[in-house]
């Protein structure tokens, strides 16, 4: 899972956010062609991604990967339920981190 927290620079290529998620380029840039509220600055004819937009094409990449929803669910359901979602996400992180860190201890006591 991406922690947005942890991204330490402004900006992004469409390179490193593809392997953030394990997936290929062509699917950033036709989740940009389908959904519309989904727009990557382009600076110079290359897409720059800041730490919003990794976690717009998160959510938008649970929904329809993992969830199962089509692209126009999809985008429905990013557009009124966008809040729920983050909070949710947000919650998720803090408590994978906390379990990451409880694991690190555990193994230290080992």
């Amino acid at each position: 899972m991406i922690h947005v927290e942890n991204l330490t620079k402004h900006f992004y290529g469409i390179g490193e956010v593809a392997a953030m998620f394990g997936v290929k380029p062509s699917l950033i840039r036709y989740y940009e062609s389908e959904f519309s509220f989904f727009q990557p600055e382009k600076r110079h004819g290359e897409r720059k991604f800041t730490a919003k937009d990794i976690e717009d094409f998160a959510l938008l990449h649970h929904l329809v990967k993992e969830r199962g929803f089509t692209l126009e669910g999809a985008a429905k359901e990013f557009k009124t339920q966008q809040e729920k979602h983050r909070k949710k996400a947000r919650v998720l992180r803090k408590l994978t981190r906390l379990r990451d860190k409880l694991v690190r201890m555990r193994d230290d006591l080992e």
